[in-house]
């Protein structure tokens, strides 16, 4: 069996405030560096960050060998205690972020160790260059660190200076939640009686636009259709049947047009405000857009081939990759459960974030995203509770848009 060494770490400028993280995976047997992983992920606190960077880690080894081994090391206390289950998670932004790491890899296969701040710098480099191409407007790239790491290396051989904190490094903290409270780990299973009401996201595809029977890629880079006629009466039903059930709190949007369009119908009915969380747009398909499959097949076939074997792969034209999509989708998964805890709320969104949200509240692989089927104006619906558990209690529910 093969055993991985997971480094991880996370910082804010700001805490809360600009926030990214980075992680890398390591063999254990020769210290070989076999992945690293950086985000930027707009503003968050420490502790946000530094659980995303244990998730992305947790991740890259998972993808590398899933019955591998996994030692994770990490100078968070907060959350190294937090999931060795000796410290109990009190926080709402902190306990959807820890189901979701412990649902990476079985229990058994991992383990955790506190280190020193100095022993983590390799992650702790990786989370700051995250953060600088953020500020820069860029995404973060395994070429450009390496390119920036040579550089210092060589700035370094030049001349003997001493190490100058950055920007992160100064203003970074992490509070330690917790101590010495009674140890609760991620759970699964039934939510206790007392557990109280959770989060319930009802997720809404937005209604067909003039693209959707002609099943052309139609994501956030594209033309951003308005509904069609279709669409519009599919809103209609949808607003009707919800209001007859009266459980919707609040109607939360992508920032598409056809997903506002979709929210605007069905919050009329409701009498609700819609909310625009940028967070729930669909995926950037690059080139593809306004194509079907297969004309991206004749047109692009090694890409495409490479985008259905890989996650992390991007359709043509600098488009986004599924991996992504769900790093941005989980922040706002979790930005809104943190808002909405106890409550309904309706997110119209799109085919990827809805599919995305099932697939992480199972704990499924990226490649289910190709085994659901997901019509224009169905329901879906996910509950979040408050230790972290997720249960999902609808998919692609169609039967309003019947008689």
């Amino acid at each position: 069996m093969r055993e991985f060494i997971v480094e991880a770490d996370g910082g804010s400028r700001g805490n809360p405030g600009p926030a990214g993280y980075g992680a890398v995976v390591i063999d254990a047997a020769t210290g070989e560096t076999l992945a690293e992983r950086a985000e930027y992920i707009g503003v968050a606190t420490n502790n946000v960050a530094e659980y995303r960077g244990l998730i992305a880690g947790l991740r890259a080894a998972h993808e590398l060998d899933p019955t591998a081994t996994v030692h994770v090391r990490m100078d968070s206390k907060l959350v190294i205690e937090q999931m060795s289950g000796r410290w109990k998670i009190k926080h709402p932004d902190m306990k959807p972020l820890a189901f979701e790491a412990a649902r990476v890899f079985p229990p058994a296969q991992v383990t955790y160790e506190w280190i020193p701040r100095e022993q983590n710098k390799h992650a702790d480099r990786l989370a700051n260059e995250a953060m600088d191409a953020g500020k820069r407007g860029e995404r973060w790239s395994a070429a450009d660190s390496m390119a920036e790491l040579e550089a210092a290396d060589a700035k370094a051989a030049s001349a003997a200076g001493g190490h100058a904190p950055t920007a992160a490094e100064g203003t970074r903290t992490t509070v330690a939640e917790g101590a010495g409270t009674t140890a609760v780990a991620p759970s699964s299973g039934w939510a206790p009686a007392d557990m109280g009401a959770p989060a319930t996201f009802v997720l809404l595809r937005h209604g067909e636009t003039p693209l959707t029977p002609q099943k052309r890629f139609s994501g956030s880079g594209g033309s951003d259709p308005a509904l069609s006629a279709a669409g519009r009466e599919q809103a209609e039903r949808v607003g009707a049947a919800l209001a007859r059930r009266g459980t919707v709190q609040a109607i939360v949007s992508s920032p598409l047009a056809r997903t506002r369009e979709t929210a605007g119908i069905v919050a009329a009915r409701l009498g609700l405000d819609v909310t625009v969380e940028e967070g729930l747009r669909e995926t950037d398909f690059g080139a593809w857009e306004g194509l079907t499959f297969g004309e991206v097949r004749e047109r692009y076939p090694d890409d495409l081939t490479a985008w259905l074997a890989d996650p992390e792969a991007r359709p043509t034209g600098g488009g986004e990759s599924f991996a992504a999509t769900a790093d941005r989708v989980a922040a706002a998964r979790d930005k809104l459960i943190a808002a909405y805890a106890g409550r309904t709320v309706l997110l119209v969104t799109h085919v990827t974030p809805i599919k995305t949200l099932v697939r992480l509240a199972l704990g499924a692989p990226p490649e289910s995203l190709f085994r659901m089927e997901l019509s224009a104006a169905s329901l879906s619906a996910i509950a979040y509770y408050a230790d972290g558990n997720a249960s999902v209690r609808l998919f692609n529910d169609t039967s309003h848009l019947r008689g």
